[in-house]
């Protein structure tokens, strides 16, 4: 009964409501949010000096900064904090924010009503993120390929960049804080009562400033376009210093643009996710994309520019494949299902589907039906899409080959990132739709693995 009652809450929090206890969730709610939020900024930092100044050995990095631990203090004569006020830095950042707010609300596109919220909200989107997409490319290489800006800069700035994103972050999630208690853009908000908790998962769940929604531009406008842009300034680097872009890079950069233009070209998908619905804009969302996303999840192409490993053909070949292959598989599974919404009824793999008409109860009493997809993909495992996306990471970093563990921290973590999200929404699901999830785990008994977990 207590579980029951721990996950009821827990569901209701995701949705931004404020009926959340500590309990025995203490450390998860507060010490690892604190842990976290003095942890990370250093440790992007960490990955940028390693890149830049330690050949990409993470060892040789930790083992400078405790030998010198002035190294760590911002304000140590010789510190690892490049300044935050740099502005060329924040030229750069300031630029590319207001080009993809104007390329949200400017560039047409269909209009995309979200799930409702158990307070009967419903988000609508403007779907235009493959536009913007193309767009940002195009408008960054031709701006670089006629000397209008010098994408070298990104690379040779980013230290600078990185400060300029942390210190933006933080004041921006402080203000969210502050919005989310004060000036709710919808009831889907409120205060748990502690600071930490607030500062960290959020007050809000869909917070909008001046008409643009917040977590599509921290989430995919910034972070995951980042994520685009960033891999071809890298590149652009190593051909200044090269005259020529390595096999290695070409593989790695190539794979990292089919999973954003996949992202993109399922963005609508994406607003139905974990992040978008459960997880409010708080650090844990808003400062991860403005700054964990531009360091970590572009740190295999950052390492690459100094190292330009020749692969050969088949190699190369090899590692492309399999990547795409993964990426396609990845896109199949959340195609699948959001087909499947539209259509219950539709065969999948030749057949009917299995599924599990199911019902739950929002908050004001009232109840509501829901299908349960157990066919196809999601009858291997209730997160079997996970597996393709982190095979797809480790394709993408494999360019790097093993001279250096960095390369191969962003598969690590995903792998962290997205346990803790299969049992959070595991959770979720099971306070959510109660005996119709227990029906769904009998007919899909692994969560993600199938066989082991």
């Amino acid at each position: 009964m207590e579980k029951e009652r721990s996950l009821s809450q827990d569901w209701a929090r995701a949705e931004g409501h404020q009926d959340r206890e500590l309990g025995a969730g203490i450390f998860r709610e507060v010490g690892g949010p604190v842990f976290l939020m003095t942890t990370t900024p250093m440790f992007i930092m960490v990955v940028f000096h390693t890149c830049r100044h330690f050949g990409g050995s993470l060892i040789d990095c930790f083992a400078y900064m405790f030998a010198n631990p002035t190294w760590m203090m911002p304000t140590s004569s010789v510190s690892m904090w490049p300044s935050p006020l740099d502005g060329e830095a924040w030229r750069i950042v300031g630029a590319f924010m207001v080009f993809e707010l104007l390329l949200m609300r400017l560039v047409p596109g269909k209009e995309f009503r979200a799930t409702m919220t158990s307070t009967g909200h419903v988000p609508v989107y403007k779907a235009n993120g493959v536009q913007c997409l193309f767009i940002s490319i195009l408008t960054f290489v031709v701006l670089g390929y006629y000397g209008i800006i010098d994408p070298t800069r990104v690379y040779d700035k980013f230290g600078e960049i990185l400060a300029a994103l942390n210190l933006f972050a933080l004041v921006f999630c402080l203000f969210l804080t502050f919005k989310g208690r004060n000036f709710p853009s919808t009831s889907d908000s409120g205060s748990t009562g502690n600071a930490v908790i607030d500062f960290y998962w959020g007050t809000e769940l869909y917070p909008r400033i001046l008409g643009w929604d917040v977590k599509q531009f921290t989430n995919c406008r910034f972070g995951m376009m980042y994520w685009a842009i960033g891999p071809i300034a890298y590149a652009w680097k190593q051909y200044a210093l090269y005259g020529n872009v390595s096999d290695s890079m070409l593989v790695s950069v190539t794979l990292q643009l089919v999973y954003v233009t996949k992202f993109f070209w399922w963005e609508t998908g994406y607003f139905c996710s974990m992040d978008i619905q459960h997880d409010r804009a708080g650090y844990y969302i808003c400062w991860g994309c403005l700054c964990w996303v531009p360091s970590i999840y572009t740190s295999q192409t950052y390492y690459l520019v100094d190292h330009p490993i020749k692969l050969g053909p088949l190699l190369s070949l090899s590692i492309l494949l399999g990547g795409i292959l993964m990426i396609w598989i990845n896109y199949d599974s959340d195609r699948q299902r959001q087909h499947f919404r539209k259509n219950t009824k539709q065969k999948i793999w030749g057949k009917p589907p299995r599924k599990i008409d199911a019902q739950y109860t929002t908050l004001d009493g009232s109840i509501r039906d829901s299908v349960l997809l157990a066919s196809g993909w999601w009858g291997i495992s209730r997160h079997f899409h996970y597996v393709p996306e982190i095979l797809a990471s480790l394709f993408w970093s494999l360019p790097a080959l093993f001279e250096n563990f960095l390369p191969y921290f962003y598969v690590i973590y995903l792998t962290i990132l997205l346990v803790d999200r299969a049992d959070r929404d595991d959770a979720r699901c099971a306070s959510k739709y109660t005996k119709y999830w227990d029906k769904y785990c009998s007919l899909v008994p692994y969560k993600i693995i199938p066989g082991f977990y």
